[in-house]
């Protein structure tokens, strides 16, 4: 694993932290990570990805994660909500266009700038996952209920831990997906701030865990999705989330220029130890099919 340089992205309106790898000339990618997570989520699949093909790939922390800054209290993390960390990030760096490569959460946020943005986002590349899960109307209004009353709820300090290692332990217990401590370990360790004397405290905002108090409709999300004109590649494990949030292949076929990888792995099959050499594979096989390579001269 090729160590990433540590980059402060923006300032204001919120300080937003990121990870990058490869040279600061070469063309740019963003990498926006999943819920709870960080930029290292990236940490195994940007070097394998950025040296094969010539690109710098820039993983932003979302706000409220990782080194990022937190909002306000009260504040809602909704998926959209997050298009605004991205856009900005854009806007300070330059960047007229680029590639997005989301994962999760990070997927959705990709999508939607995808849609909304278009001629801002030239390919998209989606890892284990589309828009979230969707909303319907039986569950409306106890969702909402649940995330207005979530936001009123006054935040609880971080947990505390004796060290790093307690703190991977409990992220793999609690975690709603299936997670090996080796997996999570870079994600988990971001997500820390302390010393072995003192202990250590998570940095992640409290309020990202939250029940959002709306999520997509069905019909809102293939809306959203049938907007994306550039080419997308999904890349998706075997035991990911795909076939249970889209398991009629609704959304997935909104895409009108989409390439689908399923590879053996998890939700996490970009950071998995035995899986992330094959989704960079799969990923840098679609790139250079869609003339995303940069010549070795540079």
């Amino acid at each position: 694993m090729k160590y990433p340089e540590a980059l402060q992205l923006t300032s204001k309106p919120l300080h937003l932290a990121g990870l990058c790898w490869g040279h600061r000339e070469a063309p740019t990618w963003l990498a926006l990570h999943g819920w709870m997570d960080n930029a290292a989520s990236f940490s195994r699949l940007a070097p394998l990805i950025a040296e094969k093909l010539g690109i710098r790939i820039i993983a932003l922390d979302f706000s409220g994660h990782g080194h990022s800054g937190h909002r306000p209290q009260r504040s809602e993390y909704s998926m959209w909500s997050y298009c605004h960390d991205v856009l900005d990030v854009m806007d300070t760096l330059a960047l007229d266009q680029v590639t997005l490569i989301g994962h999760s959460l990070g997927a959705g946020v990709a999508s939607i700038i995808a849609a909304i943005n278009p001629q801002r986002v030239d390919h998209l590349i989606l890892i284990d996952g589309l828009l979230g899960r969707l909303s319907s109307p039986s569950r409306f209004l106890r969702q909402l209920e649940q995330g207005l009353s979530d936001q009123r709820r006054t935040s609880s300090s971080p947990p505390h831990y004796d060290s790093t290692e307690s703190a991977i332990e409990v992220r793999v217990r609690k975690s709603i997906l299936p997670i090996d401590a080796e997996t999570v370990r870079p994600i988990a360790l971001r997500n820390l701030k302390g010393s072995p004397d003192t202990g250590y405290r998570l940095r992640l905002d409290r309020q990202v865990t939250s029940t959002k108090p709306v999520s997509f409709s069905e019909e809102q999300a293939i809306a959203i999705l049938q907007n994306i004109k550039c080419p997308a590649l999904l890349v998706q494990g075997h035991e990911g989330i795909i076939p249970s949030r889209d398991p009629d292949n609704t959304c997935r076929q909104a895409l009108s220029d989409l390439t689908q990888v399923s590879l053996e792995g998890g939700h996490h099959l970009h950071l998995e130890p035995n899986s992330a050499s094959e989704v960079a594979k799969a990923i840098i096989d679609w790139a250079s099919s869609n003339g995303l390579t940069v010549p070795a001269s540079r």
